[in-house]
């Protein structure tokens, strides 16, 4: 028997035979999410309330049945059943879920104008989606997770302003603070045969990531890239290149952790 530790080569495409739910996957961040995933050869299912979106998305990656779109409001649980069942209908197992979807605007407006209504809208839309995705999908996760890595991962996509705020974003902000509590508390449960992990990223631009119809180039200025350390605005492959390490086996010891994506922006100080 020998000590030494071996050298494993990285596969080409690592997460080939593998599926991964992508919750908001038509535009923006989550269909950067998916292209990272098919680009390392997985398969997706796309959930979104848009369905221009995810018929363009299919149309645009051309890559038969490694991508299917499935219309579905997150916030409710019926059509959570459905986008789970007909992902694993149409690709046999799943493997990961990234819950992505929520309202992209963080502003709501002052707090003692916020109605209960819109205020629960907010949470609904990325915490409750979060929460019942996780739920219909874990049965899913557990059995396909049989295979010689013997696990499955779940990515939450919260955000820096859980950590820091502008005025007038409390709904955003709760709910996506509720995602990093709702990730190391998820990971303690479904572990060790599930593994929980959250990105918050920062400043992401996503002009060119929306459907053809609503598609141009991101207007930024020197001084928008200047307030970064890493020197520029962050693009929708920076957390899909993070989505996919996370996905894999090769982070099996990584789980109830939250990964700042924004480009040393939160460790900028400045003040000016």
């Amino acid at each position: 028997m020998t000590l030494t530790p071996s050298i494993h080569p990285h596969p080409a495409r690592p997460l080939e035979g593998c599926t991964v739910l992508i919750t908001g996957g038509a535009q923006g961040i989550g269909r950067g999410i998916a292209q990272a995933v098919l680009g390392a050869g997985g398969s997706v299912c796309i959930g979104d309330t848009d369905a221009d979106a995810g018929r363009a998305a299919l149309e645009e990656w051309d890559v038969a049945d490694r991508a299917l779109f499935v219309r579905v409001d997150v916030a409710k649980e019926a059509q959570v059943a459905r986008f789970v069942d007909r992902a694993v209908a149409h690709f046999g197992a799943i493997h990961g879920l990234v819950n992505n979807a929520g309202i992209p605007d963080p502003v709501s407006g002052p707090l003692e104008r916020l109605e209960v209504r819109e205020w629960q809208r907010r949470l609904d839309a990325s915490l409750g989606g979060a929460f019942l995705c996780s739920k219909h999908a874990l049965p899913g996760l557990r059995a396909g997770a049989t295979g010689a890595d013997g696990s499955a991962s779940i990515v939450n996509v919260a955000s820096t302003r859980a950590h820091q705020s502008e005025p007038n974003c409390e709904a955003y902000a709760a709910a996506k603070g509720g995602l990093v509590a709702f990730t190391h508390a998820l990971a303690v449960s479904a572990g060790p045969v599930v593994r929980v992990n959250c990105i918050s990223p920062g400043w992401i631009a996503t002009d060119a990531w929306r459907k053809p119809a609503a598609r141009r180039r991101a207007k930024l200025s020197k001084r928008d890239h200047a307030q970064h350390p890493a020197g520029r605005v962050g693009i929708p492959e920076d957390i899909g290149a993070l989505a996919v390490h996370l996905l894999l086996p090769a982070s099996g010891f990584t789980t109830g952790q939250e990964f700042i994506v924004d480009g040393g922006m939160t460790r900028l100080m400045r003040y000016d």
